[in-house]
């Protein structure tokens, strides 16, 4: 499959260029070299903020000590916002349910945030705090802290571990479901004006379902009668996760219309990537990292096998299209989200957070080529078409300003250095697949049950 852009490619360029969206300038990063010289930024943005000016926002960060979570708080805390992180800790504590730490060791909150303190200055607080159960103590933070912005990660986000069986099928949806009803309800309790900012998924669109390009959020139908009309874009989730965001959608939908809630969801693809500018200051600052068979995402997956000399795992035959974004990029997306927040009374703003689109065997075979290791093709466990096509919409980030990390294997040294930093951390084991969609995919998976794992020796 040709390397999808959906930007204008005139704008785009295969470097790791970061914008910095709170600021007239743009820093670059380049890996292994620290920062190059500034270079203006050609976004322009809001004067004035909801509840304070566009260059420093109250921002309360839900689920801010995950993967994209804690890279955004920095990257936010850095361009001078103010950050409260709310995390309840779930997903360290399913690393004890599944025997499967972070291969990055990732230090307590607290640390972190004491860390982030003697590198930068910059305070961030901390709460402990369940937004799925505990609603009053929610709202009473919400009154108390009058946020900006709410950007809400604080959700259950592996597709593999929502289908591992009954309970976590049922933990995900109330989890993730729960979550987003409550933050809805609490910004309208509290009666601060808080505009939310959801991280959701593409695959609530499913995946080569439109016809052709997937618009953002919106798609342009003929009714009965040849009405034109434009509606939210029907749902197709390819698992019990991706039903949560899509049933997080049409929450905000109903609170949007009935309470005037400001809602921006931002439908992002697959990340990749591990480290930012901010987290590579101060080894206590180190993003996560997942490798295993539910949390690890693919390309992230496969530069881990590459780096440790283990085969690749490609599911099927590989020719599932995706998405895919630079976890430096979310959060460069997450602050063009905040600081244009839709005014009161418009509907839900919705944007594709993605960069670019690939089919996965051909990031195997890039990955391959890079580390000289093989490529296995697996039995899927997935219940999904074995070959699909897709193009998608991403003009608005575009046009507010992003100029996108696209794949690129100069790019892949970052997390190849990581892994190789922490592979004695890495249990083998863990690689492959042990979530299946169904009985049948189980089935048709039993072999992965003798196949053993072996990390080349260096």
């Amino acid at each position: 499959v040709p390397l999808r852009r959906p930007c204008d490619l005139s704008k785009m360029k295969l470097s790791f260029t970061l914008i910095v969206t709170s600021s007239a300038y743009a820093a670059a990063f380049t890996l292994g070299n620290g920062f190059r010289k500034p270079v203006k930024s050609s976004l322009s943005m809001s004067a004035e903020g909801v509840n304070g000016t566009a260059d420093k926002k109250k921002v309360l960060v839900l689920g801010g000590d995950g993967f994209c979570g804690w890279p955004t708080s920095l990257y936010l805390s850095d361009q001078g916002h103010d950050i409260v992180i709310v995390d309840n800790l779930s997903r360290r504590n399913i690393d004890t349910e599944l025997g499967c730490d972070s291969l990055t060791p990732i230090a307590s909150p607290e640390i972190r945030i004491q860390a982030w303190k003697e590198v930068s200055g910059k305070d961030m607080k901390f709460v402990n705090l369940d937004v799925a159960k505990e609603y009053d103590l929610l709202v009473d933070l919400i009154k108390t802290e009058k946020p900006d912005s709410i950007i809400h990660f604080a959700e259950q986000r592996a597709a593999p571990y929502s289908m591992k069986d009954s309970k976590k099928k049922r933990y995900t949806v109330d989890n993730n479901v729960s979550g987003s009803n409550n933050l809805c309800c609490a910004v309208i309790d509290s009666e601060v004006d808080a505009h939310i900012v959801h991280l959701g998924t593409m695959g609530v669109y499913g995946y080569g379902t439109s016809g052709g390009e997937i618009p953002e959020g919106y798609i342009d139908v003929t009714l009965p009668g040849g009405r034109q009309s434009n509606i939210l874009h029907p749902a197709y989730p390819g698992s019990v996760y991706h039903a949560t965001k899509c049933l997080d959608a049409l929450l905000f939908q109903f609170y949007n219309k009935n309470d005037g809630v400001r809602v921006t969801d931002l439908h992002q693809g697959i990340v990749w990537g591990t480290n930012t500018p901010q987290t590579i200051r101060d080894e206590r600052l180190v993003n996560r990292f997942d490798y295993d068979g539910d949390y690890g995402t693919v390309l992230n997956r496969f530069l881990m096998q590459g780096a440790m000399g283990v085969p690749l795992t490609v599911y099927g035959t590989g020719g599932q299209t995706r998405a895919f974004i630079h976890v430096t990029d979310t959060a460069r997306c997450l602050e063009i989200a905040i600081n244009n927040p839709p005014a009161k009374g418009e509907r839900v703003e919705i944007f594709n957070q993605v960069a670019e689109t690939r089919r996965v065997r051909d990031i195997a075979s890039m990955v391959a080529e890079q580390t000289g290791v093989d490529v296995n093709f697996l039995p899927n466990p997935r219940q999904e078409a074995a070959e699909n096509e897709l193009d998608v919409a991403n003009r608005k980030f575009c046009n507010l300003g992003l100029d996108p990390i696209t794949l690129d294997e100069g790019l892949f040294d970052e997390v190849t250095t990581i892994v190789k930093k922490y592979k004695a951390r890495c249990n083998p084991q863990k690689i492959l697949p042990a979530s299946f969609w169904n009985k049948a995919r189980a089935a048709e998976c039993e072999s992965l049950k003798e196949t053993e794992v072996e990390i080349k020796k260096d």
